[in-house]
């Protein structure tokens, strides 16, 4: 099946876009790298035989001849406030699937809002948010309980041991000065401010660490598919200090594959029905680790593997989430149940 599909990558040229084309080529896709920069794209090429096409954001004839003869788009090039909508409509009329790596909740509301309808009428696939942030919360959740009933309170907390940024990340935060999201009372809900703190507890070698509410698509992803009261998202401060900080220097590569040395780790604890589960997610570099996480979903999309439709969806409600999770080999799971709270609150914010 893969040699005979092509998927086309825009962001290409990118950080985060390299390690997806790198995945699809190991997976036997074939590929076609899209960017805005005709320069970066020819200085990419350099031992890369796969084809390249220039396509501005504004241009929907590039677009569309950029997607011409692919099955499928997988948009890396932040911010996606600028570039989700323009790729998803070269999607629709190309009758392709749409998926992208956006840890941006306005620009996953816009999907939602201005093109869920058009891809449910015209049974195009749309999978934002199908990365680090957004689709890995949304599997652990939909993999730790029972879509069959109601969900009390989900709290997501991720915690890096460093997050050294990508030029795109630091061009997505200027960009996106939005009011973060939580969900209250099944409604979403803007973050208290000034941001609740806490400590939580994970496990070890991250142990305690200081948190701050601030949450990224992860809880539109869980909230639209799953019936829950309560979802909040917690991040590790020291991780958010690093971000915030000019002098960071963006990631380096460690090993063979271009990662980065930095360890991750996600705990979703889920109260449902009077029991309280928690599921864990660890691995290594939160850019090269959503590679895996959205090549998988397009070649599961690619295989027939899912019943056709179209829309906005998210990965925990298209795919078997367990069965997704234990397909990636560079992320470790683990199911516990929890015997003490993992979130001591701050202030007056502070649980009793």
């Amino acid at each position: 099946m893969n040699d005979r599909m092509t998927v086309a990558v825009y962001g290409a040229t990118g950080h985060t876009g390299s390690f997806v084309v790198a995945e699809l080529k190991r997976r036997g896709f074939g590929v076609v790298r899209i960017g805005r920069d005709a320069a970066r794209l020819r200085q990419s090429s350099a031992g890369d035989s796969t084809p390249w096409r220039v396509a501005g954001i504004d241009d929907p004839e590039q677009l569309d001849a950029a997607l011409r003869g692919t099955h499928a788009v997988i948009n890396c090039a932040g911010p996606f406030l600028d570039t989700a909508l323009p790729v998803v409509d070269a999607a629709l009329r190309a009758r392709i699937p749409y998926l992208d790596v956006t840890a941006e909740q306005p620009a996953l509301q816009a999907l939602i809002e201005q093109r869920d309808t058009s891809a449910r009428a015209a049974g195009v696939t749309l999978i934002p948010a199908a990365a680090f942030y957004g689709g890995l919360a949304d599997l652990l959740v939909t993999a730790a309980a029972d879509e069959d009933k109601l969900i009390e309170r989900v709290d997501i907390a991720i915690g890096l041991d460093s997050w050294h940024p990508t030029r795109g990340t630091r061009l997505t935060g200027e960009r996106n000065r939005a009011i973060r999201l939580i969900q209250e009372e099944g409604r979403l809900v803007p973050v208290p401010q000034p941001a609740p703190e806490g400590v939580w507890s994970f496990q070890l070698p991250f142990g305690n660490m200081d948190v701050v509410m601030l949450p990224f698509t992860e809880v539109l992803t869980v909230s639209r598919h799953l019936r829950i009261d309560t979802v909040e998202s917690w991040f590790a401060l020291s991780a958010l200090r690093d971000i915030r900080d000019p002098n960071t220097p963006a990631p380096q590569p460690h090993d063979e594959q271009g990662r980065s040395a930095q360890q991750f780790v996600v705990d979703v604890v889920i109260e449902q029905s009077g029991t309280t589960r928690r599921v864990t997610a660890t691995g290594r570099d939160i850019y090269a680790v959503s590679a895996p996480i959205v090549v998988e979903a397009t070649e599961r999309l690619l295989s027939g593997k899912v019943a056709p439709g179209g829309g906005v969806v998210s990965l925990g409600e298209i795919f078997d989430a367990r069965d997704f999770l234990a397909a990636l080999d560079t992320v470790t799971v683990s199911y516990s149940a929890v015997s003490s709270p993992m979130l001591t609150r701050r202030g007056e914010h502070e649980q009793q």
